[in-house]
C-alpha cells in the first residue's frame, strides 16, 4: 500500500512540475509579448501527425499548426501513447489533443475546440486470411487489433465485435497481425494506407470499404471556456474558406 501511495505522490509531483512549468512558459512569453503557449498532447500517427524528426509533420499536425498561428497561440507539442494522452488532455489543464473522435460517451470529457478531418474506418487483413474484409458483418467472431484507447473500440463494439487486440501503437498493430494474434485490424483509411505503404507490403493485404466515418477534433481540458473553443471554431472555418485547409491535406493525398 505504501509503494501504491510513493507511486501516486511520483505521479502528482511529475504533473505539477508541468503545470508550473507552462504557468512559466506562459508568463515569459507574455512579458516578451510573444505568442501565449498551448500544451497540446498527441501521438504518431502517419499521416495526420507524425513523430518528431520525419521529414514531414503530418497533415493534422500542419492544420493544427496554421489554427494556432491564425489564433496567435504557440502550440508545445509533446509526444505519447495515444491512451496516455487521452487521459492527460483530461486531466491537466490547458492542454489540448488530436485528432480526438467526438463520440457521445466522450461529449462531457473535452470541450471540443475544433473539428479538423473527416475519419473513414475500414477493415485490414492478410491476404490469405479467412477475415473477409468486404463482409465484415460476417466475421464478428474474429480477433481484431486496433490501437489502445482509440474510437474504435466503441465503434467495433457496436458493429458486434468483442475479441479485440489492443495494441500500443501502429507498428504493434501490425506485428500483431503478422505474427497471427489477430486476424484482421481496424482503423482510419489514411493511417492504413500510409503504414502499408512505408513498409511497401500494400500487395500482402486486403482492405475494405468504409464501415464508418466520423469528425476528428482537436480537443481541449475541459478548464477551456466556450468563449475560447468558439474563437478556434472561428478560426478553423477560416481556414476552410480560404483553402489553407484543402492545400495542406491535397499534400498528402487526402483532397
Amino acid at each position: 500500500m505504501a509503494a501504491a501511495d510513493e507511486k501516486e505522490q511520483c505521479v502528482i509531483t511529475r504533473r505539477d512540475v508541468l503545470l508550473l512549468a507552462l504557468g512559466a512558459a506562459s508568463g515569459a512569453r507574455a512579458e516578451q509579448g510573444g505568442p501565449a503557449p498551448l500544451h497540446i498532447v498527441t501521438a504518431h500517427l502517419p499521416p495526420l501527425v507524425m513523430a518528431p524528426g520525419e521529414k514531414q509533420a503530418g497533415a493534422l499536425r500542419e492544420l493544427v499548426d496554421a489554427l494556432c498561428k491564425r489564433l496567435d497561440v504557440a502550440p508545445e507539442i509533446e509526444f505519447m501513447p495515444w491512451r496516455r494522452a487521452l487521459y492527460v488532455a483530461t486531466t491537466t489543464p490547458h492542454t489540448a489533443i488530436f485528432p480526438v473522435t467526438r463520440l457521445p460517451e466522450r461529449e462531457a470529457q473535452y470541450r471540443w475546440l475544433a473539428p479538423l478531418y473527416e475519419e473513414n474506418y475500414i477493415f485490414m487483413a492478410q491476404k490469405g486470411s479467412d477475415f473477409d474484409v468486404q463482409r465484415p458483418k460476417d466475421m464478428t467472431g474474429k480477433r481484431v487489433a486496433l490501437l489502445r484507447g482509440a474510437a474504435q473500440t466503441a465503434i467495433l463494439r457496436e458493429l458486434g465485435f468483442e475479441r479485440l487486440v489492443e495494441a500500443a501503437s501502429i507498428d504493434e498493430v501490425h506485428r500483431f497481425l503478422l505474427a497471427g494474434m489477430a486476424d484482421a485490424a481496424f482503423g482510419e483509411r489514411a493511417i492504413i494506407h500510409r503504414s502499408l505503404e512505408m513498409r511497401g507490403e500494400e500487395k500482402n493485404f486486403h482492405l475494405g470499404r468504409p464501415v464508418r466515418s466520423t469528425t476528428a477534433w482537436l480537443a481541449g481540458s475541459p478548464d477551456f471556456g466556450e468563449l475560447a473553443a468558439g474563437r478556434y471554431r472561428a478560426a478553423m472555418a477560416e481556414l476552410v474558406a480560404d483553402g489553407t485547409q484543402k492545400r495542406i491535406f491535397r499534400q498528402y493525398g487526402l483532397a
